[in-house]
């Protein structure tokens, strides 16, 4: 199986799963199609990396996972922030708000044959709403400078001081806020396997 991802989160949630994985991250150009809604653009990346993977590395019949995940408040993408002051401008739009974690998701079967015909697709989108806090100007700062969310989208993590600090709410899949909606992948990579 290939995870074509080198996300720590996601390799160690489908370690944690029971699935090992070689690790080949996709090499892709993710650019918005022009219009492109938010959740049409992170199927379209997760299928566009399993496509990628699938035809450049996988053996005959080999399963691979490839996810892309954004979080989009009133239809705008937050991605990981440029720097402190970027992060602080994302809080400050999420602080007392419900935005949305969206993670698409595809699993690919090569062809058993190992010839250039399409892998077998199953994939999804899976949309989970997280409700902040309202912040108050010293813990936007303090969770800024901790350097936490300059390596995240929408500039905070639910694994360390942002899902302490920030989060009042999750409705949905909390792996998914992670990175990756573990059982309904692990469900359909079995799904897959007994086609």
């Amino acid at each position: 199986m290939i995870l074509a991802s080198q996300s720590p989160r996601r390799i160690e949630l489908m370690n944690e799963a029971g699935f090992t994985c070689r690790v080949i991250p996709a090499d892709i150009d993710e650019t918005p199609h022009e219009g492109e809604q938010p959740l049409d653009l992170v199927g379209r990346l997760a299928k566009d990396k399993a496509l990628c993977v699938a035809s450049e590395h996988a053996r005959a019949g080999e399963i691979v996972v490839a996810a892309d995940t954004i979080v989009t408040i009133d239809g705008v993408i937050l991605g990981k922030p440029a720097d402190a002051q970027d992060a602080k401008r994302m809080l400050r739009l999420l602080s007392g708000r419900t935005h949305q974690v969206a993670t698409g998701v595809c699993v690919a079967r090569a062809n058993a044959a190992g010839d250039a015909a399409e892998p077998v697709l199953q994939n999804f989108v899976e949309v989970t709403d997280v409700t902040f806090y309202a912040l108050d100007e010293d813990t936007i700062e303090e969770y800024a400078q901790s350097g936490e969310p300059l390596d995240k989208a929408g500039a905070y993590g639910i694994q360390g001081k942002g899902g302490r600090m920030l989060v009042e709410k999750i409705d949905g899949d909390f792996y998914n806020v992670v990175g990756l909606p573990i059982a309904r992948v692990a469900r359909t990579i079995r799904d897959m396997q007994q086609d």
